[in-house]
This record gives C-alpha cells, structure tokens and sequence, in this order.
C-alpha cells in the first residue's frame, strides 16, 4: 500500500497531467467547430467524439507512468526519465497553443516532431527506470505518432 508521500506524489502528478489537457482544451475547443471545422482534413481522421475519449485516458496513463518514474530508485536515468517527461509534457501544451491557438498547421507540425522524439526518448531512457512505466506510454506514443501523420496530412492539403 502507497504510503501518504506516495499518494501526494500521484496527485500531483495526475493534477500536471490534467492540467495540461484542461490547458490545451481551453484553446482546442473553441477552435473545432470553428477554424478546424473548416480545414480540409483526409479520409482517415477519426470522428469528434473519439478525442475525448481517448485523451483523459492517455493523460491517465502518463500520471501513472511519470508517478512511478518518481517512486523508483534515485539513478540518472531516474533523473533523465523525469526530465524528459516534463519536456514532453510541455510539448504537449505547446502543441495546442500552436496548432489550435496560433492556427499553425506547419507550425504544429514542427512541435508534434519534436514531440514524438522526446516522448520516444522517455520510453527508451524510462524503460530502464521501469518498465510498466514506460510501458504505459506504449498507446500515448501510437496515439501522437497517428496524429503526427494526421498533422502533416491536413497540412499538405491546406
């Protein structure tokens, strides 16, 4: 059983996550019925409702992974793990801003590459920390990978 410091860690760790999908929702959702509505978008870009089910669940599995980075033994690829999850984790943000905010496509397109390197780079460094964690980054790297390629394809078309 977690004890309390343990639990506060997952805490904070689940309201980071959070935080950064309420940040990037605040930009993204006015923006959907709006300007996005009207981008030409391919074939394979999956339906409305699929975003919201699909991202509380990937922000989830990140506050677990990077809570039990956190939780493992003190080590440099502890350190490197934690590190680059926050880097990534403001890629994250960023993207939004940008692609949604600024109206970016190609913009968007250069922070979601960067995005995909970091988050790899996080998997590999964190599978050595532990690798449940990195892990459960598995789905949350298809998903960003899908919309990497989504990404370019809207701005290829536009």
């Amino acid at each position: 059983m977690p004890n309390s410091r343990s639990l506060i860690a997952l805490a904070v760790a689940l309201a980071a996550c959070f935080a950064v999908a309420a940040l990037g929702a605040t930009v993204t959702t006015p923006e959907i019925p709006t300007w996005y509505a009207g981008l030409q978008k391919p074939s394979w870009t999956p339906p409305r409702i699929a975003f919201p089910i699909v991202w509380p669940i990937l922000y989830f599995l990140m506050a677990i992974a990077v809570w039990r980075f956190w939780e493992a033994m003190p080590s440099r690829a502890r350190t490197a793990a934690l590190l680059l999850f926050v880097v990534q984790l403001a890629l994250n943000a960023i993207w939004s801003q940008v692609f949604f905010g600024l109206h970016s496509i190609a913009g968007g397109l250069v922070v979601i590459l960067l995005l995909d390197l970091v988050l790899a780079a996080t998997i590999v460094v964190g599978s050595r920390v532990d690798r449940i964690a990195a892990g459960l980054l598995l789905p949350y790297i298809a998903w960003t990978i899908f919309a990497t390629a989504l990404n370019g394809r809207i701005w290829m078309i536009n």
